[in-house]
C-alpha cells in the first residue's frame, strides 16, 4: 500500500491531479483494558504520559493510514490529499482514529 501517497497539503508538488474519486476514509477502534484504564486514573492524580495510551494511539493512526490508503486504492487513486486525523473515545471504553482524506489520481509534471 506504500505506492498510494498520503499528503497533509492540498495538492503535491511536482504533480497535477487528474481526476477526483471522492473522500475516503480508514477508521479503527480498539478497546482499552482495565489495567490500562487503571494506570491512567492514576496518571491523572500523579501526572505524567501514560505510555499505554499513546503507543495505542500511535498505532491506531499507522491503521487508519492503512485503511486510508487501501480505500484509495480501491476507488483507483494514487494519492490522498488533505489527509487530516479525527479522534474520539466512546463511552469511556474505547477510542476511535479515523484518518480521512480525498481520494485523488495524480500524475507527475512533464518537463
Amino acid at each position: 500500500m506504500s505506492d498510494i501517497i498520503v499528503s497533509t497539503m492540498n495538492d503535491l508538488p511536482g504533480h497535477d491531479v487528474v481526476e477526483v474519486h471522492g473522500e475516503v476514509f480508514g477508521l479503527v477502534v480498539r478497546a482499552r483494558n482495565a489495567f490500562s484504564n487503571f494506570g491512567s486514573s492514576l496518571r491523572t492524580v500523579f501526572g505524567g504520559e501514560v505510555s499505554g495510551y499513546t503507543k495505542l494511539l500511535g498505532d491506531s493512526r499507522e491503521q487508519a493510514i492503512e485503511r486510508l490508503r487501501q480505500a484509495a486504492q480501491e476507488k483507483g487513486a494514487n494519492a490522498v490529499l488533505a489527509m487530516r486525523f479525527d479522534c474520539n473515545e466512546i463511552a469511556d471504553l474505547m477510542s476511535e482514529v479515523a484518518a480521512y482524506g480525498t481520494a485523488v489520481t495524480v500524475r507527475k509534471h512533464e518537463g
